[in-house]
């Protein structure tokens, strides 16, 4: 069954403040393999005129895509998620994620579209810190598969 079309430019209210840690930023650029010093020595990233390590640049996925389950458990929209696979991710920096930030994002359905009986459901995800600045708006993609014919 095809989304309804009235859901673009819906926006949903902001997700809860999540705290940057510098333990979680080591751990994640461990865990993506990346050594960039900036990333885990405050002295390194003080260097380069950070106030604190910074986050490599997916980092911040996974605040957004916690944020994004407002969209997917929406009961109006109607989004089988049990279908649902990640189909791009983009991200559009204003400054990097560092140490100490609390943010925040609003959701925002940009697209809905079928193809092929698959629903296309784009997502536009506005990170803003504390202060209310815009620190990254991140893009992504969830395709709910078509449900097999049988």
């Amino acid at each position: 069954m095809a989304l309804d079309q009235s859901f673009v430019g819906r926006t949903y209210p902001a997700s809860d403040p999540y705290e940057v840690g510098r333990e979680k930023i080591r751990e994640f650029a461990v865990a993506v393999g990346d050594a960039n010093p900036v990333y885990t020595d405050p002295e390194a990233a003080k260097a380069l005129g950070h106030p604190d390590v910074i986050a490599p640049p997916t980092f911040v996925f996974a605040i957004t895509f916690k944020a994004a389950e407002q969209v997917v458990q929406d009961p109006q929209l109607g989004l089988d998620y049990d279908r649902v696979v990640h189909g791009d991710q983009k991200f559009a920096y204003t400054r990097p994620v560092r140490a100490g930030d609390r943010l925040s994002v609003i959701s925002t359905i940009e697209s809905v579209k079928s193809v092929a009986g698959n629903d296309l459901v784009s997502v536009r995800g506005d990170v803003h810190d504390e202060s209310g600045e815009l620190v990254v708006t991140a893009h992504t993609l969830l395709v709910s598969r078509a449900a097999e014919e049988g």
